[in-house]
C-alpha cells in the first residue's frame, strides 16, 4: 500500500477519494497565483500550493483540499488561503456530507506576512462555518513537514484529527522555538526529541489527535471515513466542547507543566515501559496507549 508520507499533494487526492471522483476548482490550467511572490521574484506554483475541489468519498459527496509540502513547505499566502475559503463556503452552499483537510503546512510565508496571516484566520473561521452548518471536518497528518504555525491552529478548529506517527503538530516548529530561544530551550537538531515533543504518539496521548494510523493512505481513508461518522448530527462546536478544551488544556499545564520533555509526561501518564513508546507500530501503540490518554472515552 502506498506511504502517506512519501506521496505528494496530488497522488494523496487521488488515493484516498474514490476513484476518478475527484473535481479540482481552480486548478493548475487556471493560472491563479500570488502575486506577491512573482513581484519578489519567488517562484510560483500554478495551483499556489493547495489543491481544492469535490469528490465522493464512500460513496458520499465530500469537499477536500491538500496542501503540497513541497511548495515552500505548504505555508500559506492570499490566495493559497482564499482557495481554502473559498472551498469551504461552497461545501456550506452545497451541503456536502464532510470536509477532509490533508494539511501539511510550516505556517504563513513571510514573503506575504500580513495577508497569509489574515488568510489564515479567514480559514478557521470557515472551518467553525462548515461545523456550524452541522458539517463535520476532519484533518489528515501526515507529511514530512508537519502541521505547524496559524495551520496547526487550524487543525485545532476540527471535528477530528487524524494523524501518523511521522506526521508533527504544533503552534511553533522546532526551528523557530531554537531560533527564539536557544538551543537549550529545543536543539532542532535531536530528531528523536522533536518527533516525542511533536509527533503524532505524543498528540494522541495528549487528547490533541483523535486516532493515530499507520503510514498508508488507506488507512488514512478508513480513519477519515470512521471520523465522519462518528461526528455525524453534531459537528458543530458548542459551548460545552469550548469548556472541555479549557478543561484539558488547564490540567495537562498542571500536571505536566514541569516536565522537561515528553517521555517525563508519558511515564507521569502511568504507562509501562514509557521509553519503548518509539519502538511500537501504530496497532501495538495505540493498544497500549488508549488506558492512558488525555481525553480517551
Amino acid at each position: 500500500m502506498s506511504s502517506y508520507l512519501e506521496c505528494n499533494a496530488r497522488e494523496r487526492i487521488a488515493r484516498l477519494f474514490d476513484p476518478g471522483s475527484f473535481e479540482e476548482f481552480l486548478p493548475p490550467a487556471a493560472r491563479v497565483v500570488s502575486p506577491h511572490l512573482a513581484q519578489l521574484d519567488a517562484p510560483v506554483s500554478f495551483d499556489d500550493g493547495v489543491i481544492v475541489g469535490r469528490a465522493q468519498l464512500g460513496g458520499k459527496s465530500v469537499f477536500g483540499a491538500a496542501q503540497e509540502g513541497g511548495f515552500m513547505g505548504g505555508a500559506v499566502g492570499e490566495v493559497h488561503g482564499a482557495k481554502l475559503v473559498g472551498m469551504l463556503e461552497r461545501a456550506v452552499l452545497e451541503n456536502a456530507h464532510a470536509v477532509l483537510l490533508l494539511l501539511e503546512s510550516g505556517g504563513v510565508r513571510l514573503h506575504e506576512a500580513n495577508a497569509g496571516l489574515i488568510a489564515v484566520s479567514e480559514v478557521m473561521r470557515a472551518i467553525l462555518g462548515v461545523r456550524a452548518a452541522g458539517i463535520p471536518v476532519v484533518v489528515l497528518i501526515g507529511g514530512s513537514n508537519g502541521c505547524f504555525g496559524g495551520m496547526g491552529i487550524a487543525a485545532r478548529c476540527a471535528n477530528a484529527i487524524v494523524m501518523s506517527e511521522e506526521g508533527r503538530l504544533a503552534m511553533s516548529g522546532p526551528e523557530v522555538i531554537e531560533t527564539a530561544h536557544g538551543v537549550e530551550e529545543f536543539d532542532s537538531r535531536d530528531r528523536a526529541l522533536v518527533w516525542r515533543t511533536t509527533g503524532g504518539k505524543h498528540r494522541y496521548l495528549l487528547g490533541d489527535c483523535q486516532v493515530l494510523v499507520a503510514d498508508r493512505v488507506d488507512a488514512f481513508r478508513l480513519a477519515a471515513l470512521d471520523a465522519i461518522a462518528a461526528a455525524q448530527g453534531h459537528a458543530a462546536l458548542t459551548l460545552a466542547d469550548l469548556q472541555a478544551e479549557h478543561l484539558m488544556l488547564s490540567t495537562r499545564l498542571r500536571d505536566f507543566g514541569a516536565a522537561a520533555e515528553p517521555l517525563r509526561i508519558w511515564e507521569a501518564l502511568g504507562i509501562p515501559d514509557a521509553a519503548m513508546i518509539p519502538m511500537l507500530d501504530a496497532g501495538e501503540f495505540t493498544d497500549l496507549a488508549q488506558p492512558y490518554r488525555k481525553g480517551a472515552n
